[in-house]
């Protein structure tokens, strides 16, 4: 079964490479979906067969690639699902990318987060989440103006002095595993060996690829490219960059804590992501407050969710199998919002807050959902944000940090007032001027409608093979169900 891995790699890069030479009309509306719902079924089929890799060092799916590959092959089909109508409403437009050059690189950008959640070499690991970067980098500068031109820039600048520091984490990491007779950065075998690396070298190298990921990942302060890249490109790739892109940078930090609890030190950098998780979550408050932008605003959510995870990861416990459940729901329900909000953007003309009214006139099957979206994200029962986040106070509270927790839950509630007062005018009122509805295509808003029935699934019931995973995956990280 060793092809199935192999295939989970090729398919969405040949699709890519021929999004770019096969120029015939209409053939980058096909390639998009059909490489998506190829990788769909191939990463289903590694659920019920567990790929076997004959370089197990190099690449492999263990049960952590296991949930975040699904995550980003099912947030890619929904967006490959919503792209041919929101493409074919930008034919007339000269000034955005070609359909290959968006097909090829969309799916090339697949390809890539498909690697680094099969990566099992940290130098590997390095090159997948690099990669990341230079295949979706084009898609921010989707409009091909001023905005994007600074947001592309901010993104692969930042994006890349975090890659540096993080470089710097793996030269520290092969460092460390010398005094134990490593000759390679495998996974596996720094676990294995743990106890026979360098602490002193081991603890540089997990805070340097914290800082480098956690600027990838969008952890504050080092958040800041994220805002602009997520509200100036399309968004449909705004979904993929919040809702997968965001999580291929967390695995990062989840593979180096697997080798740090390891080795017994995982008190050494608790601290380090509690204070990056609290210092996201407040920041995102605040910014959230008087947003005008409504894309910046979910995007400022996304450094809020980005914080519970550090959060859940610093706790121990029962944190780490929180974190991961939170990581499931978010993704969904964030990828849910950004379709919807490229629906208001077509609707509306704008991004502004104040210029969208009237919603549930102009455009009501889109504005509905918004409003579910709204309270999913927000962590209202029974979706599964609700779920993770109650699991990630009551880790807090088991751990014994009671002034932690009730830190978190102000600041949960003042998030949800606070989006409450941007999202809620979108909503209702009277429409602008003489705005008259728009025809909503089924097409735009069922992907979203899925993504938010699946969170709402997840937060009544959990199957049992994703129970199963979610509680292995957290006993790696030195967590507990």
């Amino acid at each position: 079964m060793e092809m199935l891995l192999h295939a989970l790699l090729l398919v969405p890069a040949a699709a890519g490479a021929l999004a770019f030479v096969w120029r015939r009309p209409g053939a980058a509306r096909f390639l998009l979906p059909a490489g998506a719902a190829a990788h769909a079924a191939l990463t289903a089929a590694a659920w019920l067969v567990r790929p076997a890799s004959a370089h197990p060092n190099w690449l492999a799916l263990d049960d952590t690639g296991l949930l975040f590959l699904s995550i980003a092959s099912a947030l890619f089909l929904a967006a490959a699902a919503y792209a041919p109508g929101y493409l074919r409403g930008r034919d007339r437009d000269a000034r955005t990318m070609s359909e290959p050059l968006f097909a090829g690189c969309a799916l090339l950008f697949l390809a890539s987060m498909t690697l680094v959640t099969l990566s099992r070499h940290f130098g590997l690991l390095w090159v997948a989440v690099e990669a990341t970067t230079l295949a979706s980098a084009p898609l921010i500068y989707y409009h091909r103006d001023a905005r994007s031109l600074e947001a592309t820039w901010k993104y692969l600048i930042l994006c890349s002095v975090g890659i540096a520091l993080a470089l710097l984490g793996t030269f520290s990491l092969s460092v460390a595993g010398e005094g134990a007779g490593l000759a390679c950065l495998s996974v596996d075998e720094l676990v294995r060996r743990a106890a026979g690396l360098n602490p002193t070298w081991l603890q540089a190298a997990a805070l340097l690829l914290l800082v480098g990921y956690g600027t990838k990942m969008g952890l504050a302060p080092m958040h800041t490219w994220l805002p602009d890249a997520h509200s100036e490109a399309p968004s449909m790739v705004s979904a993929l960059l919040s809702g997968a892109l965001l999580n291929c940078a967390f695995l990062g930090l989840l593979r180096v804590r697997q080798v740090v609890v390891a080795a017994g030190l995982q008190a050494f950098d608790a601290g380090a992501f509690l204070v990056l998780g609290v210092l996201s979550v407040g920041l995102a408050w605040v910014f959230i407050l008087r947003q005008a932008d409504f894309k910046r605003l979910l995007a400022y959510s996304s450094v809020e969710h980005m914080g519970l995870l550090a959060i859940g990861i610093g706790l121990g416990g029962g944190g780490p199998y929180a974190t991961l459940f939170h990581a499931l729901n978010h993704s969904l329900v964030k990828a849910a919002l950004f379709l919807l909000a490229g629906n208001l953007l077509t609707a509306y003309g704008s991004k502004a807050v104040e210029d969208v009214r009237g919603a549930l006139r102009v455009a009501p099957r889109t504005a509905r959902f918004w409003l579910v979206g709204l309270f999913a994200i927000t962590g209202f029962p029974p979706f599964g944000v609700f779920v993770g986040k109650f699991l990630l106070l009551r880790a807090a509270v088991q751990a014994g940090r009671i002034g932690l927790a009730g830190l978190l839950a102000v600041l949960l509630a003042m998030i949800f007032i606070a989006m409450s007062a941007r999202m809620l005018p979108m909503v209702f009122g009277p429409a602008p001027g003489n705005r008259s509805p728009v025809r909503e295509r089924w097409g735009a808003v069922l992907p979203s409608l899925v993504l938010l029935l699946i969170s709402l699934a997840l937060g009544l019931w959990l199957p049992a093979p994703l129970a199963d995973v979610l509680a292995r995956a957290a006993r790696t990280l030195g967590g507990a169900p």
